[in-house]
């Protein structure tokens, strides 16, 4: 046992221990074995870079770890710990023939617990666009989080959690795609813009294989959108002002979904705003942002 000076995780994670009462700046280390070590159960990555890997382990190999893990005692396991933050130092000591770690274990609560889980790995900007989703689902759900809770724990707009939220509306034949790195969070937002739901899966094939732009993407869905309206006869609508379309956009960043406004041509001047949604869940987040009581 030794002690050393720990370095900060960032300024969202230094907060969330100091309302525990923790002081970041200087901890007790500890060596710990790695077989009593396990993954944070709140973590959102599910996949890890493999060369990434490689190299830290060959970097463990050579000169050690120099940055302590975090961790927590297992609440249901005596003697093992839950990793709060390294788990890829973790992996890499293992890829290295480490047998022990450098550990600092703190007393978190498991509300902390799910939140150092997202805003560690958010920090380091190494999530796909759905495991970044799901850990914003997983905070709403688990800690019971309306959108604008999320946002202001996490620092981020509520538009962008929205936004990121509607790819779990997609079929998961285009999540696992997405996970993939096949699409982008471009072309899934777009995606999301198709109307006709059952062609979706082939249209999100016909993007990845054909490498489409976003600006591509949106051209054949618009294209697909407007196939499926000239069946329905509808009233002439008016070309839209500058006003029209800047209040479109403004909208569709709000509710973090495609809306139209359209104006029919005549003397009353008529109109209607049109907002999609994708699912229950989705028109759900769309009324919270309306204010709307869904009880």
């Amino acid at each position: 046992m030794a002690n050393k000076k720990s370095k900060g995780l960032g300024r969202g994670l230094n907060e969330l221990f100091a309302d525990n009462g923790v002081n970041t700046d200087e901890e007790t280390v500890v060596d710990l074995d790695l077989n009593v070590l396990r993954p944070n159960p709140y973590q959102p990555r599910q996949t890890f870079n493999e060369d990434a890997l490689v190299d830290l382990a060959n970097s463990i190999e050579k000169s050690g770890v120099f940055q302590p893990i975090i961790v927590r005692e297992a609440p249901d396991q005596a003697g093992h710990y839950e990793i709060l933050a390294g788990e890829r130092r973790v992996r890499a000591s293992k890829r290295a023939d480490q047998s022990q770690i450098p550990a600092i274990v703190r007393q978190v609560t498991e509300e902390q617990m799910m939140e150092i889980g997202v805003l560690e790995n958010l920090q380091r900007e190494d999530l796909t666009p759905l495991e970044e989703a799901e850990a914003y689902d997983m905070l709403m759900t688990n800690l019971q989080l309306t959108q604008a809770q999320v946002s202001e724990r996490l620092g981020k707009s509520r538009p962008y959690i929205a936004n990121y939220l509607r790819l779990l509306g997609l079929p998961k034949a285009v999540k696992d795609m997405l996970q993939d790195n096949q699409l982008s969070m471009g072309q899934a937002r777009t995606l999301l813009s198709l109307k006709d739901k059952s062609k979706l899966g082939a249209l999100a094939k016909k993007a990845a294989e054909e490498k489409m732009t976003v600006r591509a993407l949106e051209a054949e869905v618009n294209r697909l959108n407007g196939k499926a309206k000239k069946s329905v006869k509808k009233p002439l609508k008016r070309k839209k002002s500058p006003f029209v379309r800047s209040t479109e956009n403004q909208l569709q960043e709000r509710f973090g979904t495609q809306v139209s406004i359209n104006e029919t041509a005549g003397k009353d001047h008529k109109g209607k705003i049109e907002i999609d949604f994708m699912s229950n869940d989705d028109l759900n987040r769309i009324l919270e942002l309306l204010k709307i009581n869904q009880d």
